[in-house]
């Protein structure tokens, strides 16, 4: 299996947080109120970078939860070129508004950078600390990175196992790897070879959904 994780460029920082609409009709003001928010708080490659917002993977999951008809609106707050220290300190903002399901796909930048672990686990740490000190009632699905062992392999194993013990320790839900099946499959990558298409985009949509369709169903 190719274990390339990715990350997301520098270049065109988009704005930190695109809402996906719903396709529901507007209805009474009590049904309204029974909706929640599935926010993805993610780097470029949550941010869609390179294709259009709606071929992005969280308006997929949108697209996904609208078709079920689950009362769900997904707030895409990616920013492209984001590191865990860069979502550490923008959380706090991100997270005024409700959340009822928070997926926290970050990491890959720090990786490709050969930031120390200790640095990416205590990030990730801090901003699974804010999210259930702000909404203790809030389930956290983290998205699981790989990197290639272009740091060394110990760097790149270990890089792996920070997600899952993350998850163990905190006890949420871990997507293994947010880029299986599209993580050094050319054609389902854009010409930088790390963003994908829109037809990876819709494999990456599959493996979060594999993972979130369990939170939504019994969160509903």
């Amino acid at each position: 299996m190719m274990t390339l994780a990715v990350a997301c460029t520098d270049e065109k920082k988009a704005d930190s947080t695109q809402q996906a609409t719903t396709s529901a009709p507007k209805e009474a003001s009590a049904s309204e109120n029974k909706q929640k928010t599935i926010l993805f708080f993610g780097n470029s490659l949550t941010a869609g970078y390179g294709v259009e917002p709606s071929e992005a993977f969280p308006a997929l999951i949108q697209d996904r939860l609208d078709s079920l008809n689950l009362p769900y609106k997904v707030v895409n707050a990616g920013v492209s070129g984001e590191t865990t220290s860069g979502g550490n300190s923008r959380v706090d903002w991100v997270l005024r508004q409700p959340v009822d399901i928070f997926v926290l796909e970050l990491g890959g930048n720090d990786g490709l950078r050969g930031i120390p672990l200790t640095e990416t686990r205590k990030n990730l740490q801090a901003i699974i600390d804010k999210v259930k000190a702000k909404y203790p009632e809030t389930e956290i699905v983290l998205a699981g990175m790989q990197i290639p062992p272009n740091m060394g392999r110990a760097y790149a194993t270990g890089f792996r196992e920070l997600y899952v013990d993350l998850a163990k320790k905190n006890d949420i839900a871990l997507i293994p790897f947010l880029l299986e099946g599209v993580g050094g499959v050319a054609k389902l990558n854009q010409s930088d070879g790390i963003h994908p298409t829109p037809q990876g985009h819709r494999i990456l949509a599959e493996n979060v959904w594999q993972i979130l369709e369990k939170e939504v169903k019994q969160d509903v």
